[in-house]
């Protein structure tokens, strides 16, 4: 069992950011395996191009871990491997989701910033 929502995840942010780092990026291709091309959240989210996006396919992804593990009997091998990823992939989420609120926050810092330099020198 491999960790399929950061390894979609690490890709979400290879396209938004720019980075084009092939070893990287077959790298967790082949993490995800067939979920890189089968339709739902995990092969969206490999290929997410804004931030927005990326966290709503994650947390789409996520929705489907906890399923997953919910129908999991409680003597099932998995079950402890699975129940750690779950809490690992929410901590992430709410890491994401708190950097792209900083983000926000800064681009309406900067607005405010560039009011303020021309109170301070208006334009003639």
């Amino acid at each position: 069992m491999a960790c399929h929502e950061i390894a979609a995840l690490r890709l979400g942010p290879m396209n938004v950011l720019g980075v084009d780092d092939a070893a990287e990026r077959a790298h967790e291709l082949a993490e995800l395996g067939p979920l890189a091309t089968q339709p739902g959240p995990l092969a969206s989210l490999a290929q997410a191009a804004d931030l927005r996006t990326m966290l709503e396919l994650f947390t789409a992804s996520v929705a489907e871990l906890s399923q997953r593990v919910a129908t999991l009997g409680p003597t099932d091998p998995k079950l402890p491997y699975l129940r750690s990823l779950l809490v690992l992939t929410r901590k992430v989420e709410l890491e994401v989701r708190g950097h792209i609120d900083g983000l926000g926050r800064l681009s309406r810092e900067l607005e405010e910033m560039h009011d303020y330099v021309h109170e301070l020198f208006p334009v003639q």
